[in-house]
């Protein structure tokens, strides 16, 4: 449903030059969550390499970047929440262009609040020691992820996953510990920072800490969706971005 409804949309630009793109989920997500974005770019000639961490039962891959014949091309990173932190630094230095989605630099607020979603995560880790508990919490964690729509909508069932619970683990391990942006951030290429407005995973102080941090970047908001931006068409807003660069 997600991919017809961004596919039929006509009025994604083509971009004439040679585009690849780096792709990067977040945690508890998989590599599927980049297929309505492939098909709506079938027509622009984008290249994709999409990492995949392998959280249930698709394999590990690593993105990268084509041959470096191609000097000329537009390189994109485009990542979603935590997936900004997973890229190795040799990838994303090379980036001219970065999308992120629904991402922060540092997760965990300071003060009080920081200190309220650290007990959070540090719940979640303690689920993570069986696949019962585990399954349960990742289903919820995805469904506030979908949040304001249904998690029918994502293209991942957490009922069918087989988990891969030291992977989770270590991952989760990480978010709690993303104080900045990552080594090797490109702080020469342009970034877009897209915020939804409804996003129960990710912290508003973490949000407007990363446009701190960004402050040459620009940004959109969508105000009616959620973590894991289904109900707009982001794919066409961030195409029309890359067309003005």
């Amino acid at each position: 449903m997600l991919a017809l409804q961004l596919r039929s949309d006509k009025n994604l630009a083509v971009v004439s030059e040679s585009i690849e793109v780096v792709a990067m989920h977040g945690w508890a997500f998989d590599a599927r969550f980049w297929l309505p974005w492939i098909r709506a770019t079938e027509e622009t000639g984008w290249r994709w390499s999409c990492g995949e961490r392998g959280y249930g039962q698709l394999e590990p891959k690593e993105p990268a970047w084509d041959s470096p014949e191609v000097a000329d091309a537009r390189r994109v990173v485009i990542c979603h929440s935590l997936g900004l932190h997973l890229l190795a630094p040799s990838v994303l230095e090379r980036a001219t262009d970065v999308v992120l989605l629904a991402s922060f630099g540092r997760f965990l607020p300071l003060g009080r609040r920081g200190q309220r979603l650290r007990a959070a995560l540090d719940r979640m880790l303690a689920l993570l020691d069986n696949e019962a508990n585990a399954r349960g919490m990742i289903t919820t964690f995805l469904a506030n992820a979908a949040s304001p729509l249904s998690l029918q909508l994502l293209p991942m069932d957490p009922q069918e996953m087989k988990f891969k619970l030291c992977c989770l683990r270590s991952d989760l391990e990480l978010l709690r510990g993303c104080e900045g942006l990552p080594s090797g951030f490109p702080h020469t290429a342009r970034v877009l920072i897209v915020e939804p407005g409804l996003d129960k995973i990710v912290d508003p102080e973490a949000r407007r800490a990363l446009v701190e941090e960004l402050p040459a970047a620009e940004a959109i908001s969508f105000s009616e969706a959620g973590h894991a931006l289904l109900r707009e068409n982001v794919v066409a807003r961030v195409a029309e971005w890359l067309t003005r660069g």
